[in-house]
Parts: structure tokens; sequence; C-alpha cells
């Protein structure tokens, strides 16, 4: 139950600003570059949705009965003592990770990828040891770690990997989007975002580790589930910034601990010039961080994702953690991670105060990858729509569900207005361009699970939606393992979608 009013924790004068035309640029992956298309009433008269349904009300939907599912083993775990030089833009780290295989096989070897040593000079090793023995032999290619062990680590078995390194942050310049997608990891003039900023180890799937190569466009990473306990100081305390995290805070002598379970990501923003405002949605804190004559695009925001944390528990299953930080990026991309994500300057900018605009669905978009990613995970390189598609339908199930006079105004606003085609399920490697990509992936994606709902019917389709959660909770899953538990739950012969809306036989 959504509770309590959203209250900012500092109260500036908001000077209103008026801007006329900006076109927003690239927005990443997770939340489509957007040109816009002209102004429009949100209560004009707008052409029917295609195959329109109208959607029951939730508390028809009755739970979905499930068998106890069995308790997983000992997930790996990451701790990681953090200093921050703000003004230095550097940050040094002593790393431990404690990584349990659970792959089901022997290893003999460690993948770890080490994203921030694709910008030359912002990754410094300086210490690698495993069970307390130095490596000597391990190689760092780019964004890969190959380590070899000089044991085998059995199926069930936990090693200790400890690394001490530098960061250098890089100046997050914002390129041109057609060309490249904006920059989040390193600094800008207002802030500091550690994304991807510690090694991981890649998960291990059919006998091969998975770090693909990364692309113009799209997400390239693939992570499995882990545990974090990060310790967060600042050289000068006294002039420390706000702190926007996964994961929930607690205060030490000298530092901040922030502890978050069964996350995919460990995530970090810093501001000198954050306000921040909170509200709760049942045991669930959600803030929302944003700048100086921002403060209702903050709360507009906030108001959206805890509207959408309240449906989706509803519709899906519940949310996994007791925090959920949004953070106003100071660049031209949106992104999620595990308990946060980012939203574009520009659509705080252009917010006008109504749902009928780009922050709120974007913020609901994002929010929804806290299923649709964070729960439910997937290949994000080779299969990008098995979260996108359902990331961008879970905003039109926002709408119908909080602002039902709009969901025409957003397949037309949202999705129409780019008039989308080609197949689906393509890699990001083969979108033939940003917009192609997006238009497939993310909009055709809605296209095919708007028509599957009228296909299915609503009680069914819900009832796969979270069947599908509960199957694929903490897991990697792939496109095949979506229509299996979609088959599960009905006999209706969709093969003339699939045909539509899919290169590929799913089996």
């Amino acid at each position: 139950m959504l509770r309590g009013r959203i209250t900012p924790m500092r109260h500036k004068f908001i000077s209103q600003t008026i801007l006329s035309i900006l076109l927003l640029s690239l927005l990443s992956s997770c939340a489509p570059a957007v040109t816009l298309p002209p102004t429009q009433d949100p209560t004009a008269t707008l052409p029917p949705l295609p195959e329109p349904t109208v959607a029951q009300p939730l508390e028809t939907f009755a739970p979905l009965e499930l068998a106890t599912p069995t308790p997983p083993p000992a997930r790996t775990k990451y701790i990681l003592d953090t200093t921050i030089d703000y003004n230095a833009h550097t940050v040094s780290v002593d790393q431990t990770i404690l990584y349990s295989n659970l792959t089901g096989e022997q290893l003999n070897a460690i993948v770890i990828a080490v994203v921030p040593n694709l910008w030359r000079g912002s990754f410094d090793l300086t210490s690698l040891t495993i069970n307390e023995e130095a490596v000597t032999t391990s190689t760092l290619n780019g964004q890969r770690l190959d380590i070899p062990l000089t044991s085998i680590l059995s199926a069930g078995d936990t090693i200790e990997i400890k690394l001490q390194y530098n960061l250098v942050l890089p100046f997050a310049e914002q390129e041109d989007p057609g060309i490249s997608r904006p920059r989040i990891y390193g600094y800008t003039s207002r802030q500091i975002n550690l994304v991807n900023w510690y090694p991981f180890v890649v998960p291990y799937i059919n006998g091969e580790w998975i770090l693909h190569d990364p692309w113009f466009y799209g997400e390239h990473l693939v992570y499995n589930t882990a545990d974090y306990e990060v310790d967060v100081r600042f050289t000068d305390p006294a002039t420390a910034p706000i702190v926007a995290a996964s994961g929930v805070p607690e205060q030490l002598e000298d530092a901040t601990r922030y502890t978050i379970t069964a996350a995919r990501t460990f995530a970090l923003a810093a501001s000198r010039d954050f306000q921040v405002s909170s509200t709760q949605v049942g045991d669930v804190t959600l803030s929302s961080y944003y700048f100086p004559f921002n403060e209702r695009g903050g709360q507009g925001a906030l108001q959206a994702s805890a509207e959408a944390v309240q449906i989706f528990s509803q519709r899906f299953g519940s949310y996994p953690h007791k925090s959920l930080a949004i953070v106003m990026g100071d660049f031209n991309d949106g992104m999620e991670y595990s308990a946060f994500f980012y939203l574009s300057k520009d659509f705080y900018n252009l917010y006008d105060g109504t749902p009928a605009n780009y922050l709120t669905f974007v913020a609901v978009h994002e929010t929804a990858h806290q299923w649709w990613f964070e729960q439910v995970a997937s290949d994000q390189a080779l299969q990008p729509w098995v979260d996108e598609s359902l990331a961008t339908y879970s905003e039109r199930i926002y709408y119908e569900s909080v602002h039902p006079d709009l969901v025409s105004w957003w397949w037309t606003y949202r999705i129409d207005f780019y008039k989308p085609d080609g197949f689906v399920d393509i890699p990001i490697y083969e979108g033939q361009g940003f917009r192609p990509y997006t238009n497939a992936t993310y909009f055709q994606g809605a296209y095919f699970l708007e028509k599957l709902r009228v296909r299915i019917g609503d009680e069914v389709f819900f009832k796969f939606l979270q069947d599908y959660l509960s199957r694929g909770r903490g897991r990697i899953v792939t496109a095949n393992e979506f229509f299996q538990t979609l088959r599960l739950n009905t006999n209706a012969d969709i093969s003339d979608l699939v045909n539509q809306y899919f290169r590929n036989v799913y089996q």
C-alpha cells in the first residue's frame, strides 16, 4: 500500500523555466533514444489501440499458487572497502570476492569483467590474491581478466579473491548519440557515477564465460545474482557529497555501509548539488535525487516510480529490495541497476507536471527493470528483447492502472510515432542502428505482448507473468524459457504472432 506523501528533505526556491524547443538526445538501450513528436493534447481524440483490451481491476486477479522454491545455494559475495576523493575524481578500493562455484562443473580458471579498463588509465590493479596466495599468471586484456587456478575449484566450493586497485574516473563526455551512447561511468561537473566500476565474476553458462564486447548501443554485460557489502568514505568528510546507492545505508564510525542481497549490480552516484525527496511503498523506501531547479521533476519521477512499484508488485510479484534510488543523471541517458536507476536530465527539464510525458513513462520503464532485469535476467547483448519488451509493455500496464484515459496517448506518442518494424529478437550487434534496434526490440516487442494478451486473455496473461517471474527469479533465462513458460500457462495457438514478430523458432 502506498502511504505517506512525498516531502523534500531540502526546500529551495524553484525558478520556473520555459523550454520551447528541445530535442532529446539518446536515452540508452534501456530507455530508447527519442525524437519528440509534436506536442499533443492528451485529451484529444487519438487513434484506437491496436486490438484494444480493457484491463480488469487489480483485485480480480487471484494470486498464482506456486510450489515453494528450493532455497538456493550460497551466492557469491562482494565486499568493497572504498575511499573516494570527490575533488580529484579518484577511487581506491580493497575488494574481496567470495566466489561460490554454482556452475555445476569443475573450474580451472575464473574470468572477471573489469569494465573500467576500457578507458585508458582508469584502472590500476595493485594486488591480486586467491586464497591469500599471490596471483602471477593472470592476464588483463581490455575488460577481461583471466585468472588460471592452481587447483581445481569443485562444484559448490568457494574461493576468496582479493583485489586492490585504484580508479581514475574519466570525464563523462557526451558524444554524438547517433554514433556512441552517452557516458555514465565517470564524472561530470555536478556528479560522479560509479557503474560497473568493480571487477565481477561473469556468468559461466554451457561451458562458456559470458562476457560480450561492448557495442554502440544496448547493454553487453550479463550478471549473476550476488550479495554486496560496500563501505564508502570520502577523503574530506567535511565536504562529502550526498550519495545515492544500491542498497540500504548504515552509518559506521568512519564510513557508510551499503548492503543489498540477491542483486545483479551495485551502483553509486554522488553530488554536492543533489536534493532528495523520499516516500514509502509498504516497507520499501524510494528516494529521488535531483539537481536544483528540478524539484518538480524529481517529485514527479518519485511519484510515478512509487505507483509503479505498487502496481507491479500486485501484477507480477513482490519488489525484492528495501530501497530504490531514482537519480537524475547529468547526461542524456537512462539506465537500470539494482535498486537504482538513472533518468536523463532532459526529461526533468521537459517535465510539465502531468503524467503525459517522457519523464513519467521512462521512470516507470526503469522501475519495471527491477522485475525484468533485476529479478529475471537475460543475455542483454544476444537476447535484449527478453527484458526490454517486458519493461516497455509494463509502461502500458502502469497507464491502464493509474491513468486509463492516457493509454491511447501512450500508444500513439510512445510507440506509433516511430512506425516500428523488424523482428523483435535481434542481438544488439544486428540492430542496423539505434533507432531500428529500439523500434524492433522495444516497440515491436510491446505490440507482440499486447496481441498476446488479447489472444490469451487478461487472467491467463498475468498468471503467465507471475509464473515467469517465479521460475526465473534469480536466474539468467533464455527466450526459449520465456515461451516454454508461456505454453505451460496456455494452449492458445500463437504461431501466427511468433511468425510475425520473431525470426527464430522457439521451443
